[in-house]
Protein backbone atom coordinates (compact mmCIF):
# COMPACT_ATOMS: atom_id res chain seq x y z
CA UNK A 1 0.00 0.00 0.00
CA UNK A 2 1.16 3.55 -0.72
CA UNK A 3 2.01 5.94 1.71
CA UNK A 4 -0.86 8.32 1.06
CA UNK A 5 -3.27 5.37 0.48
CA UNK A 6 -2.20 4.27 3.99
CA UNK A 7 -2.44 7.64 5.51
CA UNK A 8 -6.04 8.61 4.47
CA UNK A 9 -7.22 4.78 5.18
CA UNK A 10 -5.62 4.42 8.57
CA UNK A 11 -5.66 7.74 9.82
CA UNK A 12 -8.96 7.46 11.69
CA UNK A 13 -7.64 4.47 13.98
CA UNK A 14 -6.51 6.90 16.66
CA UNK A 15 -9.32 8.82 16.87
CA UNK A 16 -11.74 5.71 17.74
CA UNK A 17 -9.75 4.20 21.13
CA UNK A 18 -6.77 2.14 20.73
CA UNK A 19 -4.21 1.92 24.25
CA UNK A 20 -1.24 0.09 23.80
CA UNK A 21 1.39 -1.72 26.27
CA UNK A 22 4.66 -0.69 26.54
CA UNK A 23 6.16 -1.75 23.90
CA UNK A 24 9.87 -0.73 23.19
CA UNK A 25 13.11 -0.91 21.51
CA UNK A 26 12.05 0.00 17.65
CA UNK A 27 14.73 2.13 16.66
CA UNK A 28 13.86 5.52 14.37
CA UNK A 29 13.28 4.89 10.94
CA UNK A 30 13.76 1.48 11.15
CA UNK A 31 10.70 -0.26 9.79
CA UNK A 32 9.62 -3.06 12.62
CA UNK A 33 10.07 -6.70 11.53
CA UNK A 34 7.78 -7.53 8.42
CA UNK A 35 4.65 -10.32 8.38
CA UNK A 36 1.05 -9.79 8.65
CA UNK A 37 -0.31 -7.49 10.84
CA UNK A 38 -2.04 -8.40 13.96
CA UNK A 39 -5.60 -7.51 15.10
CA UNK A 40 -5.13 -5.92 18.77
CA UNK A 41 -8.05 -4.98 21.42
CA UNK A 42 -7.20 -2.61 24.16
CA UNK A 43 -9.39 -1.42 26.50
CA UNK A 44 -10.62 2.47 27.00
CA UNK A 45 -9.45 4.92 28.85
CA UNK A 46 -10.84 7.87 30.55
CA UNK A 47 -9.96 11.00 28.43
CA UNK A 48 -6.46 12.20 29.41
CA UNK A 49 -6.14 15.08 31.67
CA UNK A 50 -3.51 18.05 31.11
CA UNK A 51 -2.52 18.75 34.92
CA UNK A 52 -1.68 22.04 34.23
CA UNK A 53 -0.12 21.76 31.74
CA UNK A 54 0.53 19.04 28.53
CA UNK A 55 1.31 15.21 28.51
CA UNK A 56 0.71 12.92 26.45
CA UNK A 57 -0.33 8.95 26.40
CA UNK A 58 0.84 6.42 23.98
CA UNK A 59 -2.22 4.25 21.76
CA UNK A 60 -1.12 2.82 19.02
CA UNK A 61 2.89 2.18 18.46
CA UNK A 62 5.18 1.43 15.67
CA UNK A 63 5.95 -2.07 16.73
CA UNK A 64 2.37 -2.83 16.51
CA UNK A 65 1.84 -2.04 12.83
CA UNK A 66 5.45 -3.42 11.18
CA UNK A 67 6.55 0.55 11.53
CA UNK A 68 3.95 2.16 9.23
CA UNK A 69 1.84 3.70 12.04
CA UNK A 70 1.39 4.86 15.61
CA UNK A 71 -0.26 7.44 17.55
CA UNK A 72 -0.54 9.22 21.34
CA UNK A 73 -3.41 11.25 22.78
CA UNK A 74 -2.22 14.75 23.92
CA UNK A 75 -4.18 16.89 26.41
CA UNK A 76 -2.89 20.70 26.44
CA UNK A 77 -3.79 23.55 29.85
CA UNK A 78 -5.69 26.88 28.24
CA UNK A 79 -3.21 29.33 26.65
CA UNK A 80 -0.45 27.11 26.57
CA UNK A 81 2.34 27.29 23.93
CA UNK A 82 4.02 24.00 22.23
CA UNK A 83 7.23 23.44 20.89
CA UNK A 84 9.30 25.81 18.97
CA UNK A 85 8.21 26.20 15.25
CA UNK A 86 10.23 23.03 13.75
CA UNK A 87 9.89 20.33 10.56
CA UNK A 88 10.79 16.43 10.53
CA UNK A 89 12.54 15.06 7.51
CA UNK A 90 10.71 11.74 7.20
CA UNK A 91 7.47 12.04 9.40
CA UNK A 92 4.21 12.52 8.26
CA UNK A 93 1.69 13.84 10.93
CA UNK A 94 -2.47 13.59 11.75
CA UNK A 95 -3.82 15.62 14.03
CA UNK A 96 -7.34 15.00 15.09
CA UNK A 97 -9.08 17.43 17.57
CA UNK A 98 -11.34 15.52 20.23
CA UNK A 99 -11.66 18.73 22.53
CA UNK A 100 -11.30 22.01 22.40
CA UNK A 101 -9.36 24.17 19.39
CA UNK A 102 -5.94 23.73 18.28
CA UNK A 103 -4.00 26.54 17.14
CA UNK A 104 -1.53 25.54 14.67
CA UNK A 105 1.43 27.27 13.03
CA UNK A 106 1.99 25.80 9.28
CA UNK A 107 4.50 27.92 7.35
CA UNK A 108 4.09 31.32 8.31
CA UNK A 109 0.07 31.10 8.76
CA UNK A 110 -2.09 29.93 11.81
CA UNK A 111 -5.06 28.03 11.19
CA UNK A 112 -7.85 26.91 13.77
CA UNK A 113 -8.39 23.30 14.25
CA UNK A 114 -11.74 22.84 16.27
CA UNK A 115 -12.94 19.67 17.81
CA UNK A 116 -14.00 17.33 15.59
CA UNK A 117 -11.69 18.72 12.44
CA UNK A 118 -8.17 17.12 11.38
CA UNK A 119 -4.81 18.57 10.16
CA UNK A 120 -2.36 16.96 7.96
CA UNK A 121 1.13 18.09 8.19
CA UNK A 122 3.61 16.48 5.68
CA UNK A 123 7.06 16.06 6.30
CA UNK A 124 9.71 19.18 5.76
CA UNK A 125 6.62 21.87 6.37
CA UNK A 126 7.59 23.86 9.64
CA UNK A 127 5.05 23.82 12.30
CA UNK A 128 4.02 23.92 15.74
CA UNK A 129 0.74 23.90 18.13
CA UNK A 130 -0.85 25.64 20.86
CA UNK A 131 -3.80 26.58 22.92
CA UNK A 132 -4.98 29.96 22.39
CA UNK A 133 -8.15 29.37 24.15
CA UNK A 134 -8.75 29.29 27.55
CA UNK A 135 -10.89 26.01 27.49
CA UNK A 136 -8.55 22.71 27.07
CA UNK A 137 -6.94 20.81 24.24
CA UNK A 138 -7.31 17.44 23.88
CA UNK A 139 -5.85 16.25 20.37
CA UNK A 140 -4.86 12.80 18.75
CA UNK A 141 -1.76 12.74 16.48
CA UNK A 142 -1.27 10.03 14.05
CA UNK A 143 2.10 9.19 12.69
CA UNK A 144 3.52 7.90 9.85
CA UNK A 145 6.72 5.60 8.92
CA UNK A 146 8.84 6.17 11.64
CA UNK A 147 8.21 5.27 15.53
CA UNK A 148 7.70 9.36 16.77
CA UNK A 149 5.71 7.91 20.37
CA UNK A 150 9.48 6.65 21.24
CA UNK A 151 10.80 10.68 21.35
CA UNK A 152 7.66 11.73 23.25
CA UNK A 153 7.62 9.19 25.35
CA UNK A 154 11.39 9.63 26.25
CA UNK A 155 10.48 14.27 26.33
CA UNK A 156 7.31 13.75 28.28
CA UNK A 157 7.91 10.68 30.93
CA UNK A 158 12.24 10.65 30.65
CA UNK A 159 13.52 13.81 30.64
CA UNK A 160 11.67 14.54 33.52
CA UNK A 161 12.87 16.56 36.86
CA UNK A 162 12.25 13.56 38.82
CA UNK A 163 14.79 11.97 36.98
CA UNK A 164 17.32 14.58 37.06
CA UNK A 165 16.71 16.46 33.88
CA UNK A 166 15.89 20.29 34.86
CA UNK A 167 14.56 22.06 32.05
CA UNK A 168 17.23 24.31 30.46
CA UNK A 169 19.98 22.26 31.99
CA UNK A 170 23.32 21.63 29.63
CA UNK A 171 22.23 17.14 30.40
CA UNK A 172 18.65 17.68 29.44
CA UNK A 173 19.66 20.10 26.51
CA UNK A 174 22.03 17.12 25.38
CA UNK A 175 19.65 14.56 25.38
CA UNK A 176 16.93 16.27 23.62
CA UNK A 177 19.58 17.26 20.92
CA UNK A 178 20.80 13.92 20.35
CA UNK A 179 16.30 12.82 20.02
CA UNK A 180 16.27 15.33 17.33
CA UNK A 181 19.15 13.98 15.04
CA UNK A 182 18.02 10.43 15.52
CA UNK A 183 14.04 11.26 14.92
CA UNK A 184 14.95 13.98 12.59
CA UNK A 185 13.53 16.70 13.76
CA UNK A 186 15.05 20.44 12.62
CA UNK A 187 14.99 23.63 14.45
CA UNK A 188 15.36 26.24 11.29
CA UNK A 189 16.86 29.63 12.11
CA UNK A 190 14.82 31.82 14.33
CA UNK A 191 12.54 28.82 15.78
CA UNK A 192 13.02 30.06 19.84
CA UNK A 193 12.46 33.64 18.94
CA UNK A 194 9.28 33.04 16.65
CA UNK A 195 8.31 30.82 19.44
CA UNK A 196 8.16 33.51 22.03
CA UNK A 197 6.76 35.80 18.92
CA UNK A 198 3.75 33.50 19.50
CA UNK A 199 4.03 33.25 22.85
CA UNK A 200 3.67 37.16 23.34
CA UNK A 201 1.20 37.89 20.72
CA UNK A 202 -1.56 35.45 21.92
CA UNK A 203 -0.53 36.11 25.56
CA UNK A 204 0.51 32.31 26.35
CA UNK A 205 2.78 30.36 28.97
Amino acid sequence: MERRDFLLKSGMMAAFGLMSQNIIGVPAASPAPAGPLKPVLLPSLPPLENDGGMTIRVWVRSAMTNGLFSSVECAVAPKLMGPPPHYHNELDELMYVAEGTASILIGDDIVEVQAGGWHLRPRLIKHTFFNASDKPLRFYDMYFNQPFEEYLERIFHQLTVENGYIDGSEAKNREINLLNEKFGLILPPGAFEQRQEIVNQFGLK
